[in-house]
């Protein structure tokens, strides 16, 4: 059994967002995604693949769909395969959340 501790999960580069792998099959993916303050996701969609969003530490601005909400540590949300989706961190602060896509692309 392969056990995991999200704290570890904690690396971030000025350039860009960084995304650590936690878990992959060839049937998901499951990810921690760092980002420093002004970092973003672009938004983008995925076909056929749903993927949820975990807020672990900060918060930051959520968009899927048409919709688009400020999210703090403890809260999620989901977006459905063919919905535009991404994350920006609008804050001062550090940004990591909990990815989790299936099926894997």
């Amino acid at each position: 059994m392969n056990i995991v501790h999200l704290k570890d999960y904690q690396t971030f580069a000025d350039e860009k967002m960084k995304k650590l792998n936690v878990f992959e099959t060839p049937r998901f993916f499951c990810d921690v995604y760092c980002f420093e303050p002004g970092q973003a996701q672009k938004a983008h969609t995925h076909g056929d693949q749903d993927k949820l969003y975990f807020v672990l530490e900060g918060q930051g601005t959520f968009q899927v769909g048409a919709d688009s909400r400020v999210l703090e540590e403890g809260q999620g949300t989901m977006a459905p395969a063919g919905e535009d989706h991404g994350v920006i961190n609008h804050t001062e602060n550090r940004l990591r959340v909990l990815v989790f896509m299936a099926p894997n692309p």
